[in-house]
């Protein structure tokens, strides 16, 4: 098993190669700028779950994020600012406020940033069993580093977000993975996607008696089909494939490996989508993934309704029904308000030459 330090060092060469190969082309009569990004959501959530006593509750408030941006060219950006949660009814009014501040490249193919940045839009494309939904709503960014590579033929991500830094009371904690998505012909419906997680888990600078490093984590494959505006529907994509989990107590047992059997299917019309996940084999215990895939077989059903649709707002109904063994009316009724206005320039500033 590679150690921590051994990853982190080729995650940093590969992250620096992918900079040093576009650094050449960056245009020199890029005006330097300052611009300002406003944007957030809002969430109603009502999870009635008899599977899960502790996890039936409301989740409900807003989170708001405003940045602004150091632009020195096109390439290379320096964004700071903040992301603030309200929850309704909570005293004092932000429970939590997370600062945003980060280093973005961005080219043609490749996408770099280091610091603390938003989730969304980079590793939401992970499957709920492997990184649950609720983390847009307490835990939006990531802090840490984050490379992907855009071709016509799919794309790679690769990412490490720490959780908790270790004194001599709290623990280390970190997260890194993979994901990505392989189409061999782009004209074609076919494609391959692979996602890997796993989280770090070690003790506080000051050991307590019987405490171990955990490894827990898990891996994805799945080949799919993508009939998305080549039929009457909107969307239309299906794929299937195999879940393995990692779960090990350092010290006191080896790898875990529980596997099952993994498929979804994703439907739209205008303002209607449907959305179905089912599983089937052994459970896996994921502490960032979602709980009722620790159960041996579990269907969930996404009945969405859009309302209205702009170019800066969305907004939607959503109903799931969460079917497991022995728990068969399990449900979800949400409704989130997305908006976005974008990045919006400020000032411009002339360079010497």
């Amino acid at each position: 098993m590679i150690n921590k330090f051994t990853f982190l060092f080729l995650f940093a060469i590969l992250l620096s190669s992918s900079l040093f190969a576009q650094f050449s082309h960056i245009d020199q009569d890029d005006q330097p700028s300052v611009d300002v990004h406003f944007n957030g959501f809002g969430f109603m959530d009502n999870r009635e779950y008899s599977a899960f006593i502790d996890r039936s509750r409301t989740y409900s408030g807003t989170r708001t994020t405003l940045d602004f941006g150091l632009n020195l060219d096109s390439l290379n950006h320096f964004i700071v600012g903040a992301n603030a949660l309200h929850e309704f009814g909570a005293i004092p009014f932000f429970g939590n406020v997370a600062p945003v501040a980060y280093y973005h490249y961005e080219s043609a193919r490749w996408t770099f940033n280091v610091g603390e940045f938003p989730r969304e839009g980079l590793l939401t494309q992970y499957p709920r069993s492997m990184l649950n939904d609720t983390l847009l709503y307490y835990r939006p960014n990531v802090e840490g580093l984050l490379t992907s590579l855009h071709t016509q033929y799919g794309y790679e991500t690769i990412w490490i977000d720490w959780v908790s830094r270790q004194t001599n009371t709290e623990r280390e904690e970190f997260l890194f993975g993979d994901e990505g998505t392989y189409i061999p012909n782009p004209e074609g419906p076919f494609y391959l996607s692979h996602y890997f997680l796993l989280l770090h888990d070690a003790g506080a600078a000051i050991l307590t008696p019987n405490d171990h490093i955990y490894d827990n984590g898990a891996a994805q494959i799945r080949a799919g089909l993508d009939f998305s505006h080549k039929t009457v529907f909107d969307s239309l994509k299906f794929d299937a494939g195999a879940m393995m989990g990692l779960e090990r107590e350092r010290g006191v047992d080896g790898f875990k490996k529980p596997m099952g059997f993994v498929a979804s299917a994703y439907l739209s019309y205008h303002k209607f989508a449907f959305y179905d996940e089912f599983y089937a084999g052994q459970g896996v215990d994921l502490v960032y993934g979602d709980a009722f895939y620790q159960k041996p077989m579990y269907n969930r059903l996404d009945i969405i309704y859009t309302p209205f649709l702009f170019k800066n707002i969305k907004g939607q109904f959503i109903l799931s029904l969460h079917q497991s063994p022995g728990f068969l009316g399990d449900s979800q009724q949400a409704f989130r308000l997305t908006y976005d206005i974008g990045r919006k320039k400020l000032a411009k500033f002339k360079t010497d030459n």
